[in-house]
């Protein structure tokens, strides 16, 4: 049965992070529109949202050793770690004002002060540790980090992992009180309840099956309800698809040339958990080592704190893993049904490419629970199987790309936004920072999707996030104002928000 058509300014699809964010912005800038959401699970924040699938760092660049790199000089390149930082301060923003507006509540609910840190063993990767906390610290954005090589100091930031540790390994970690523990499935239902009394129709339980282009150049979505079986038309003016790793076959299904040439590669993981009261309190960190040699950058191995439901909890992770599956509750034809004619050569050439890659997710698939802690042990000698649980993580889609620089069938680690010409629908594609960077996201497709409105929605952009256009990196006062308000708002202690 299909019910008639019904018209709208605004379709988000999937109820993440990414369109709570998207659907919050908007409904601030034009309060008058209509926005609907569909999403096919029965809650939002269910799949890479959601706090079990999610790591949970603020991803701030405070302790991902992959953000920075060694140049051929030897010196450091912290320009990666820069932008994605830079990038966190306006998510930072974004929160506070949603809470000092009264849009949401108890900040608690989702962020919590926690240092990040970078742990690095031998003793090169020691000296390269030492470079990077003297190129970070020197600049305002890392203002605050430490540095240290003395076991003693090390026993006090990290005894967990310090205890029975040899006493001749050459160890060292950074660490910076301003980091965070962000359970990004709370905030995701904390914005779709508030947009909720702003009349946004959130609907659960529908797939949306197809998106084509009308002829008046609007775009029809089709949506089964999972639950009835009926099938509805949406049409809108805008689309944006925010499905995770759904996104990609929707966007292909859109028939937008920017959406061509473009392929997923899926990767799951896995998460060791312990929640035994009296190893749990002697561990308040998110300690993130170096990847192995071989090893892709998403298999940095970190050593948790996390928050979630009032309750402290470890893990450790991530082990990766592979599932045809897209999503969690995908199919096990999701990979197969994304290869088109269009993408094919792309996808062999990245495959031919990654052999390494897929030798390691192998390795990865056939690791047993007591493997995976005597990987553990490399952080915490003491760690007893019986003490830890397996935790599935979120399914991520990598997107593999045609670039100039690694030219055909190139994997890319980070997070894609995919336009149409005309602005009119967008998608966002990829994996980490993601949720962390939802906000710097999102403005960037207001600006692809909306220039015509730009100009007239800055004041309102500005007042909510207060660094809108300005870099703050180079503005140290506007940065310290900025972290004074955000950690009044947000109930993170000065000590812990502030670098200077």
């Amino acid at each position: 049965m299909i019910n008639k058509e019904t018209k709208t300014e605004v379709i988000l699809i999937g109820a993440g992070i990414m369109s709570a964010t998207l659907g919050t912005m908007l409904k601030e800038l034009k309060p008058e529109w209509n926005i609907k959401v569909f999403e096919k699970l029965d809650k939002a924040g269910e799949e890479s949202s959601n706090e079990w699938n999610n790591a949970g760092t603020g991803h701030a660049a405070l302790c991902e050793l992959n953000y920075t790199s060694e140049k051929p000089d030897g010196s450091v390149d912290i320009n990666k770690a820069i932008n994605i930082n830079e990038q966190f301060q306006l998510s930072m923003q974004f929160w506070s004002y949603l809470v000092n507006s009264k849009l949401i509540d108890n900040p608690k609910d989702f962020i919590m002060p926690l240092p990040h840190m970078s742990m690095v063993q031998g003793e090169e990767n020691v000296a390269f540790l030492k470079k990077r906390f003297e190129a970070m610290s020197q600049n305002p954005l890392f203002q605050g980090m430490e540095f240290s090589d003395d076991p003693a100091k090390l026993m006090e930031w990290i005894p967990l992992i310090m205890e029975n540790r040899p006493v001749n390994e050459a160890i060292a970690a950074t660490k910076i009180d301003s980091g965070t523990d962000v359970n990004f499935g709370a905030l995701t239902r904390m914005l779709l309840d508030h947009l909720m009394t702003k009349d946004v129709e959130i609907k659960f339980n529908s797939s949306v099956d197809n998106v084509k282009r009308t002829s008046d150049n609007k775009w029809e979505i089709k949506v089964k309800n999972n639950a009835e079986g009926k099938i509805e038309n949406h049409t809108a003016d805008f689309v944006f698809v925010g499905g995770g790793g759904g996104s990609l076959h929707l966007l292909q299904k859109s028939g937008i040339p920017e959406g061509k040439h473009i392929g997923g590669f899926p990767v799951s993981g896995l998460f060791l958990v312990c929640n035994k009261p009296e190893v749990v309190e002697q561990h308040h960190a998110k300690v993130y080592g170096k990847a192995k040699v071989g090893a892709p950058p998403m298999s940095v191995p970190h050593l948790d704190t996390r928050f979630i439901e009032n309750k402290k909890s470890l893990l450790f992770g991530p082990f990766a893993g592979f599932s045809p599956k897209f999503l969690k509750t995908g199919s096990m034809f999701d990979l197969v049904t994304s290869v088109k004619p269009d993408n094919v050569v792309t996808m062999l050439a990245a495959g031919a490419k990654e052999m390494s890659l897929t030798k390691y997710l192998i390795q990865q698939v056939m690791l047993s629970k007591e493997k995976r802690i005597e990987e553990l042990r490399e952080f915490i000698p003491n760690a007893k199987l019986e003490d830890w649980d397996t935790v599935v993580a979120g399914q991520r889609v990598q997107v593999i790309k045609d670039t100039e620089a690694g030219g055909k069938g190139t994997l890319q680690f980070g997070t894609e936004i995919v336009t149409a010409a005309d602005g009119s629908i967008a998608a966002l594609l990829g994996a980490s920072p993601g949720a962390s960077t939802a906000v710097h996201a999102m403005l960037e497709i207001l600006g692809r999707c909306f220039p015509q409105h730009m100009q007239e929605w800055e004041p309102k952009i500005k007042e909510m996030i207060p660094s809108y256009g300005v870099s703050l990196m180079d503005n140290p006062e506007l940065l310290d104002e900025i972290h004074t308000s955000t950690a009044e708002a947000l109930g993170l202690s000065k000590k812990e928000q502030v670098y200077s």
